[in-house]
């Protein structure tokens, strides 16, 4: 059996094959990246003046030490991160074939991935 910990800010919903839905909570810790920002110029569109930055994603932050019979879900960028800088860790996983409503809203997922 194995516990997942939902570490993104909003609630993760299961679309099951029987059509039930399984419904993770935030854990209340949410797995981040450092984020750096350097402005590098402008759009002009439409006579309105919109930022351009370059952007380096950093340190993760608040992603626990692996624990024994536990997955965590993440972001992801944090997946990404994780992948880069430690690929031993097999149990961070992102949400993967996304349920969208008729407004294209994500409103579940149908499995979770890794990120390799």
């Amino acid at each position: 059996m194995v516990k997942i910990k939902n570490l993104t800010p909003h609630e993760v919903c299961f679309m099951l094959e029987d059509g039930k839905v399984y419904s993770i909570p935030p854990s209340g810790t949410v797995a981040r990246c450092e984020v750096k920002r350097e402005r590098v110029g402008f759009l002009s569109v439409d006579g309105i003046k919109i930022p351009v930055n370059d952007t380096a994603f950093g340190q993760i932050e608040n992603l626990p030490e692996p624990e024994e019979g536990t997955v965590y879900i993440v972001s992801s960028i944090v997946a990404q991160a994780v992948a880069a800088t430690a690929p031993h860790r097999t149990d961070i996983f992102i949400v993967d074939d996304t349920v969208r409503d008729e407004k294209g809203r994500i409103i579940g997922a149908r499995a979770i991935a890794r990120i390799l």
